[in-house]
């Protein structure tokens, strides 16, 4: 499969992904080239970011896929990443970075919470969010089509009890994608924001590897890899005005 070369939102786009190397990830830079973008990858784990980004050449020849090892807990290395990405792709701007850096820790009870857990989720779903999206915030604003797009789920609006740590987080994290979705209200003044931040919200992610373990299980509510990386790409399908600010459902709103 060549690359794309249609007129389509992203074609010609230079896009980032924080969290290139999981089955998300994996998903997401495939969709991306496919659509005709330039896209930089990132994540700690340098094997995986590797299969992820031979993966999307494979699908689609002549597509520029790039990867990065990043520790996306240091802020000084990330601004470094961003700067390089608009550097050597971007000519003064960037036209989207996807978060996709996530991570699980709960148990089945409230007072079983070990907050050894918020320790780590704080990390990988909070920091790596403020990270990302200082380092890229004025290339997105250069853009004529920025869009910084998180993935967040469900139960950060309805918590449960033996979720409070990660859902904790993933609201935090909500929260400051909202703050830069009201920086970038303010920038577009009276025309409308030019740039857009917007959350995904999932019940939970599956995909194949997750089928063959447990090819019994009915993944009920769940979304596919694939589906979710459509969604990220079709942000871009959307004026900015009307996905800023916003929490975009694939799940039923709860």
């Amino acid at each position: 499969m060549s690359a794309g070369s249609g007129t389509g939102a992203l074609d010609g786009a230079v896009v980032a992904v924080a969290g290139a190397g999981g089955p998300a990830g994996r998903a997401t830079l495939l969709r991306l080239a496919g659509a005709g973008a330039t896209v930089v990858g990132a994540d700690a784990d340098a094997e995986s970011l590797a299969e992820a980004v031979d993966a999307a050449r494979r699908a689609h020849s002549g597509a520029t896929v790039t990867g990065d090892t990043v520790d996306l807990l240091d802020p000084a290395a990330t601004r470094a990443w961003a700067a390089r990405t608009e550097q050597d792709h971007g000519s003064g701007r960037i036209d989207g970075l996807v978060h996709l850096v996530g991570g699980w820790r709960g148990g089945k009870t409230f007072a079983d919470t070990d907050l050894a857990d918020w320790d780590l989720l704080e990390k990988l779903l909070i920091r790596t969010v403020q990270h990302t999206s200082l380092a890229f915030h004025d290339g997105l604003l250069r853009s004529d089509r920025g869009r910084y797009v998180l993935v967040s789920a469900a139960g950060a609006s309805k918590p449960t009890a033996g979720n409070a740590a990660y859902a904790a987080a993933k609201a935090a994290a909500e929260a400051w994608t909202l703050a830069l979705g009201d920086d970038f209200r303010k920038a577009g003044g009276d025309e409308g924001p030019r740039a857009a931040a917007a959350i995904l919200v999932i019940k939970a992610l599956v995909h194949d590897a997750m089928r063959a373990e447990r090819p019994n299980a009915k993944f009920a509510g769940f979304t596919d890899a694939g589906e979710l990386a459509d969604a990220i790409a079709g942000v871009w399908d959307r004026p900015a005005g009307e996905v800023n600010g916003n929490r975009l459902w694939l799940t039923p709103e709860s």
